[in-house]
C-alpha cells in the first residue's frame, strides 16, 4: 500500500518531535550547569506539591564520586532544606565537615512539582547564583518545551491511528 502525503507528513512530524528525549535532555542541561558552576557535580532535585519530601531527579558527576556528593545529599539534610525552600540555597564548603559546597536554585516550571537545579563541589558566591538562577529558568524552558513535544507526538500519533482510510 503506497503512502499518502498526510501519512508522509504525520510521520515527518513525529519523527521531528521525537529527537528530544527528556532523560537526555536533563543529562545535557546537568553537563552544562555543571560547566557553568565551575564544577564536576550537578543535578536535579524534585520536591512534591505539599513540599514535604525532595529527591533527587537526576544527578552528573565523575565517576567514584570522589566528593562523596551522592552520600551527601542523601545524608546530609540538604533535601529537606530544600523541600520548605522557595529560594536559592546555597551552602559553604567545609572539606574537614564533608561539605561540599553547594548552590541550588528553583527551575520555573508551569506543568511539574517545584524542582531545583543544584551545582556542587566549591564555594559559590552571589555571581555564581545569578548565573545558576538565569540558566535554572533557561533549563525550565526547555525542559517545558520538550515536555510539549512529547505531548504533541501522542497527539499525532492518535491522529494517525484514527486517520480515515
Amino acid at each position: 500500500m503506497p503512502y499518502t502525503r498526510v501519512d508522509i507528513a504525520m510521520r515527518e512530524l513525529i519523527n521531528s518531535f521525537s529527537c528530544l528525549e527528556a532523560g537526555g535532555l536533563l543529562d545535557r542541561l546537568a553537563r552544562a550547569a555543571a560547566a557553568i558552576g565551575g564544577t564536576a557535580y550537578a543535578g536535579f532535585v524534585g520536591v512534591d506539591p505539599l513540599r514535604h519530601e525532595a529527591r533527587p531527579i537526576h544527578l552528573h558527576g565523575p565517576p567514584g564520586d570522589p566528593l562523596g556528593v551522592r552520600r551527601w545529599l542523601s545524608e546530609s539534610g540538604v533535601l529537606k532544606e530544600l523541600a520548605a525552600a522557595s529560594a536559592p540555597v546555597r551552602l559553604p564548603r567545609d572539606a574537614a565537615l564533608g561539605e561540599p559546597g553547594f548552590l541550588a536554585t528553583p527551575v520555573p516550571l508551569a506543568t511539574r512539582d517545584h524542582t531545583f537545579l543544584w551545582v556542587a563541589g566549591r564555594g559559590f558566591g552571589d555571581n555564581d547564583e545569578h548565573l545558576l538562577s538565569r540558566f535554572a529558568t533557561a533549563s525550565g524552558r526547555a525542559l517545558e518545551a520538550a515536555s510539549g513535544l512529547e505531548a504533541a507526538v501522542h497527539l499525532l500519533r492518535g491522529v494517525r491511528a484514527f486517520r480515515p482510510a
